[in-house]
């Protein structure tokens, strides 16, 4: 019998990519899920091709999940990457029947991201050291991942040619390669300029380098791990207990503006969120942070 798997899971692969759009990341741990799967058939029922894959089957394969003691959030990942492969496969009219419907995925409690409050946000800015060689792109860093709410990947990748300063707005490119425009405050856009115009300007920049926005001491595009170092020296430094990394600061940029009243649709387009249930998770901490207000604030609490 002729083993279809690895034709399929390139093929796959390929439809996630190109249909898709998803990002190399995205695409690579869906491949895992199926990979991980293919593995439980090859070792329990050698001789089922994927598009003879009845529920029963899947069935057996979550359960060793379970069995092998796997945390639910790896379990509800491994299942929607299944649900996803079976997909493909309907899509592709190489099933009729699709075997992974009835699969229930475990419930998830939603952990809230942790955010920063605004005087702890001050507290983050005003604690960067302008005197210092890097300071002024730093403090250019922080302005712009709480202005904006920037991936760290978004910020490292920005290029020269997607700061409109004219109009006060950033091309942000995300994952799948999805253009956003994205508004960029005035302070941020201050200490951006003064970065460009008096320090950057007067950088030796390695060849291949030239076009992006942040840039290390030796002329090279800073990596994702140099930002999270930054902001977790700096968070130290002014005495923040809290776990802070970049994305800290694009929870609190969305944090802060559900709780001044935005409209969530406006969030999830600047966030770049291609699920507004992604979005929804902000309104989640907005209510606790009413429940706090009236806990604090009202004579009958």
């Amino acid at each position: 019998m002729t083993n279809n798997w690895e034709k399929y899971i390139k093929q796959f692969r390929y439809y996630l990519k190109m249909e898709r759009s998803l990002s190399d990341n995205s695409i690579q741990a869906y491949v895992r899920d199926i990979e991980k799967l293919y593995g439980f058939i090859q070792d329990h029922f050698p001789n089922i091709n994927p598009e003879e894959i009845q529920f029963e089957v899947l069935r057996k394969f979550v359960q060793q999940l379970g069995a092998l003691e796997v945390s639910v959030f790896t379990q509800a990942r491994v299942i929607s990457g299944i649900k996803a492969f079976f997909r493909f496969l309907m899509y592709e009219e190489l099933i009729a029947e699709d075997p992974s419907v009835l699969l229930e995925t475990p419930k998830v409690g939603r952990k809230l991201p942790d955010t920063l409050n605004y005087q702890e946000i001050v507290q983050m800015l005003e604690g960067v050291q302008l005197g210092e060689p890097e300071g002024h792109r730093n403090r250019a860093i922080l302005e712009m991942l709480y202005s904006s709410g920037l991936r760290v990947s978004e910020l490292t990748e920005l290029k020269l040619g997607q700061v409109y300063e004219d109009i006060g707005f950033l091309r942000i490119i995300g994952k799948g390669n999805k253009e956003r425009l994205v508004p960029i405050g005035s302070d941020a856009l201050k200490y951006l300029k003064i970065y460009l115009e008096e320090i950057r300007k007067h950088q030796k920049i390695a060849k291949d380098h030239e076009e992006f926005v942040f840039l290390n001491r030796r002329g090279k595009k800073l990596t994702r791990v140099m930002v999270y170092l930054i902001i977790k020296n700096l968070a130290d430094a002014v005495g923040i207990r809290k776990k802070v990394s970049p994305h800290t600061f694009r929870h609190s940029f969305a944090t802060h503006l559900i709780e001044g009243g935005a409209d969530l649709r406006v969030v999830q387009e600047m966030l770049g969120h291609e699920s507004i249930t992604t979005t929804e998770i902000y309104t989640h901490l907005d209510r606790d942070y009413l429940r706090q207000v009236l806990t604090d604030c009202h004579p009958r609490k």
